[in-house]
């Protein structure tokens, strides 16, 4: 808990009586709907440009895929494994730096931050700097030289491109074609064709093209369907490593929240949006599902741009074309984690900050994991994952504290079909039905087997178990379809015009990462392009002074 400020934020708009009571006098500058990382990075930099800021989250936590849960004195975080370019040697880093005024801190997961293990026993690790990685690349593949090279020049090609590419996302919508012309046309080159495509024309070998994609998993689209532009950054994110939050995930919501307290804006939890206001064409403010209204300056919706138009926006939006085209547009999968709680010291059983990677195929293409409604049946066998994503948050946080129980955490997360799911989505939390717990622990127990065959000494210190599914993801955060990464990053995504800061509403913005690129810190850029196309003027001065 940071020293300086308790919790920032309630249900109420202040922290007492006399401070609510200030709220009423005074008007929001701006509504942030959601606190996910695009909508607390808004906030926050709104706050450091002199404005007003509440943010409304829905849940009884704030932070979206940043939070933090506990059960029975474990702790898990449920969407932040590894963060790259948070040091201050990275425009994104000193900014949170700069947001945080430097009490968010991050901690290295050391020098190799994926471990990947293929069939036969093959093991490649992707390590902390450019230098390495081609080394392990060459030493793993020494007849691909020339692919190997050209695949990390192409690398080069896109990460270079991207602060016009950025650029041109904050330009008005007037000029929005000619900037994605002239400021983004590099970068769009490399969106606009897919994954596969770039990679089948640097080699045949389909191992190198597997290890080459191998990481799609951080961005949930498979080769075939990503546009290469994603599978670059995300390469360029992690060239030089990755991080975790010291203290826990929860302190990213903990520090940049408090900076909007500090600044006079205030997060409001259990604050359900129902519609954001329109008058006149303009968006002048939200109202709650109980019926009470909030106004503002201007409204920042961090809910997801598909899903602020299919449930946000009145009606009479939905059905515009624009609005059609991007509901039209595919959710990436969805997935389910499987939450660990250890006793005992697990490193002695090869865990590690490292995450692991297991694929049981050669083929990227597999994307989800084969289980469809019989698997309710415990008659019909439930088919392995075809890969396991594990990560241990004890082992990356300095500031985790065993105690005398030796108390870890582990997380095991593989795509999942969303349709096996929708049928409960309207259901109660943990009031699903006998139907939804048996497929759910039926999958909870291949899932804990499957991970146990890989990490076998690890099998007597395992004391919990609990598997989350896609519907408790829409149930918590409400993404569209249950997708931890919004909608899917294809080149038919990055070629809808209407994926932009600026919406085609008055005062209306857009946040997070549907907005930028997948992941934690593309949510954040998300969100600093929505404070930057609302305020371009004061945003630019505080950018440029970081630069």
């Amino acid at each position: 808990m940071s020293k300086r400020a308790s919790k920032p934020w309630n249900r109420k708009n202040g922290r007492d009586a006399a401070s609510i009571a200030a709220a009423a006098d005074r008007p929001w500058d701006y509504i942030v709907v959601g606190s996910g990382m695009g909508g607390m990075t808004t906030a926050a930099m709104l706050s450091k440009l002199g404005k007003r800021v509440l943010v409304l989250e829905q849940h009884y936590v704030p932070g979206g895929f940043t939070h933090t849960f506990k059960r029975k004195g474990w702790e898990w975080d449920v969407g932040v494994h590894a963060v790259g370019e948070v040091s201050e040697h990275s425009l994104p880093g000193r900014l949170l730096a700069k947001l945080t005024d430097g009490r968010l801190r991050w901690e290295k997961l050391g020098t190799v931050y994926d471990e990947f293990h293929w069939p036969d026993g093959v093991r490649i690790d992707f390590p902390d700097t450019p230098d390495a990685f081609r080394a392990n690349l060459v030493a793993a593949f020494p007849d691909e030289v020339e692919a190997i090279d050209a695949y990390l020049a192409a690398i080069r090609r896109v990460a270079k491109a991207m602060r016009s590419y950025y650029l041109a996302r904050t330009a008005p919508r007037p000029l929005a074609g000619l900037a994605d012309r002239f400021l983004a046309g590099d970068a769009r080159e490399y969106f606009e064709r897919s994954t596969k495509e770039v990679i089948d024309s640097l080699t045949d070998n389909e191992k190198l093209k597997s290890v080459f994609a191998a990481q799609w998993g951080y961005y949930g689209s498979v080769p075939s369907r990503s546009s290469f532009a994603i599978q670059a950054l995300v390469v360029k994110h992690f060239q030089w490593g990755a991080y975790y939050p010291v203290g826990g995930s929860a302190s990213v919501a903990r520090e940049l929240l408090t900076t909007v307290a500090e600044s006079g804006g205030w997060t409001r939890i259990c604050a359900d949006v129902d519609e954001i206001l329109v008058e006149r064409g303009r968006a002048v403010g939200v109202r709650l599902a109980g019926g009470e209204t909030i106004r503002a300056g201007a409204v920042v919706s961090a809910a997801g741009i598909q899903s602020t138009v299919a449930r946000l926006l009145p009606a009479e939006y939905r059905e515009q074309a624009w609005a059609k085209d991007v509901l039209a547009l595919r959710p990436a999968s969805a997935h389910v984690c499987l939450y660990l709680g250890f006793e005992g010291d697990i490193r002695e059983d090869d865990a590690s900050g490292a995450n692991k990677w297991f694929y049981d195929t050669w083929d990227m293409e597999d994307d989800v994991w084969d289980v469809d409604e019989r698997c309710a049946d415990p008659a019909h066998e439930v088919p392995p994952a075809k890969v396991l994503y594990c990560s241990f948050p004890s082992l990356k946080d300095p500031e985790h504290l065993p105690g005398q129980r030796a108390m870890h955490t582990g997380e095991v997360v593989t795509f999942v079909p969303w349709d096996l799911f929708a049928p409960w989505r309207d259901a109660k939390w943990r009031k699903r039905g006998e139907e939804y717990d048996t497929l759910k622990n039926r999958l909870q127990e291949r899932l804990l087997e499957q991970f146990l065959t890989r990490l076998p000494g690890l099998r007597d210190k395992v004391k919990y178990v609990e598997l989350s599914t896609p519907v408790s993801t829409d149930h918590f955060c409400r993404p569209m379809s249950g997708s931890i990464y919004g909608i899917e990053p294809t080149p038919a995504r990055f070629r809808n015009p209407d994926l932009r800061p600026r919406s085609r509403i008055k005062g209306l913005y857009y946040a997070g990462s549907e907005v930028a690129t997948v992941g934690v810190m593309g949510a954040m850029m998300g969100g600093v392009l929505a404070a930057t196309a609302a305020e371009p003027i004061r945003a630019f001065k505080y950018l440029k002074a970081l630069s």
